[in-house]
């Protein structure tokens, strides 16, 4: 008798089909050849930049100390490490990040995720209803197929130079009118991924204000969660230093996401919420207690250590050696790819440009990403496996829009690509392989 699959839930249903994202990084990790292919879609760090000496120092100097490192190596809490909040609110104060006050903080409350930034992102989707969600075209990809797989729809507000335009999405609610009800929660990355645009503080505030005045209309909180991953990224000085959304909130609905990933070391999965207490917040920990406390407690009080010894240093060093790689990725780009482009943003933060083609389609079907795996068909290009022809992997434009949203045909001239991980060399080999392709395409 043919035995019926489990009975799975609609996530589960829709989980079971791999993302778009997934399934291309799937395939071409399977047979990645280390050192002839150049993987410029991974959103690794700079493996430069990681601190591993003062990690070493810092694990040393924990497990001696068990009086202030207390049980490192047993479970923690919920909530976190009371070192690590500790280091976390005197690192806001001494740095100035965000204009934060001690004040200000000290009404808020600081919580540790159980695994990264996006353990909290899960957690705020797994304990709001579901309904609308209110961000950024493009759109943050892996965390907005997982909405759309939980259960939520986007409203996805084109950006423009500032981030978010305000006046798109003061239009779009008044075109939803009464179903302005519907929206769960707004969602903005500070330095979007992927087009690392940087949201500006004008722009922060007017969106804290829309959604202030959309939760006195509606009568209930609408959240403003700012996702600021790439924050401390920010390696252009001419850059305005960036607010806290805090700052402008009244009512208690604005909630910081930020993690360590960027400037210490991804693997030790320290991502942390803050906010105002109430039912959400009180949610998301219980979340976090079900998924088995936060993140591993040695790996908090390293990240304590880190904070309270090398902070200035180690973000001067990150920013130092991102910066570099913006500024001879920007050259190369502009020397071998400039005839074909139309714009491109990024550059002054984070680790990715996101590229516009005047004409040449960047999608899965395309020449230009066919000459790029190698899989055009033509022997020539493609070569045998022997040959070690490079392949340039990058995430397509298409993954990066909203399916629903107004740049569906833009993105197929779209794509975005890392400068994060691999070395210099390689990027550079890489963009003459681009220009090799967009020759192969226009043709």
């Amino acid at each position: 008798m043919a035995m019926e699959e489990p009975l799975l839930s609609f996530y589960g249903q829709a989980s079971s089909r791999p993302a778009p994202v997934n399934r291309m990084m799937a395939q071409f990790a399977a047979d990645f050849r280390d050192q002839v292919d150049i993987n410029l879609g991974v959103g690794y760090v700079n493996e430069n930049t990681i601190p591993r000496d003062w990690i070493r120092q810092a694990l040393e100097q924990v497990l001696a100390n068990p009086q202030k490192h207390r049980v490192a190596l047993n479970y923690g809490g919920p909530t976190g490490s009371p070192n690590l909040i500790d280091s976390i609110r005197r690192f806001y104060l001494e740095h100035r990040i965000g204009g934060l006050t001690e004040d200000l903080l000290r009404q808020r409350q600081i919580i540790i995720g159980p695994n990264g930034a996006s353990s909290l992102l899960e957690a705020i989707a797994q304990v709001l209803a579901p309904g609308l969600v209110v961000t950024t075209d493009p759109i943050y990809y892996i965390y907005c197929d997982f909405l759309e797989r939980i259960g939520f729809r986007l409203l996805a507000i084109p950006e423009d130079a500032e981030g978010m335009d305000t006046e798109r999405l003061e239009a779009e609610l008044d075109r939803l009118g009464p179903r302005q009800a519907d929206i769960r929660f707004f969602y903005l990355v500070t330095v979007n991924n992927p087009t690392c645009t940087i949201l500006s503080n004008r722009r922060r505030q007017q969106v804290v204000e829309i959604a202030s005045r959309l939760s006195r209309q509606v009568g209930r909180k609408v959240p403003v969660v700012f996702d600021l991953a790439y924050e401390l990224l920010i390696h252009d000085p001419i850059i305005e230093a960036p607010v806290s959304g805090l700052l402008f909130d009244e009512l208690g609905i604005v909630y910081e996401i930020g993690t360590l990933s960027k400037i210490l070391a991804p693997a030790l999965r320290i991502g942390y919420l803050i906010g105002s207490d109430g039912p959400m917040l009180r949610a998301i920990v219980q979340k976090t207690s079900d998924s088995g406390f936060s993140a591993p407690l040695v790996t908090q009080e390293i990240a304590s250590v880190l904070l309270d010894c090398h902070a200035a240093e180690q973000i001067e060093k990150v920013r130092a050696g991102y910066r570099q790689k913006a500024q001879m990725t920007r050259r190369w780009l502009e020397e071998r790819l400039g005839p074909y482009l139309a714009t491109y943003t990024g550059g002054q933060a984070g680790f990715y440009f996101y590229l516009t083609f005047a004409q040449i389609e960047t999608h899965e079907d395309s020449a230009f990403f066919r000459f790029l795996t190698r899989t055009t068909g033509n022997p020539a290009i493609d070569g045998p496996p022997q040959a070690k022809k490079p392949r340039v992997m990058y995430i397509p434009g298409p993954f990066c829009v909203h399916r629903h949203g107004q740049l569906v045909e833009a993105g197929r001239r779209q794509l975005r690509l890392s400068y994060g991980f691999e070395e210099l060399d390689r990027l550079e080999q890489a963009i003459a392989l681009m220009a090799e392709a967009a020759a192969y395409a226009q043709a």
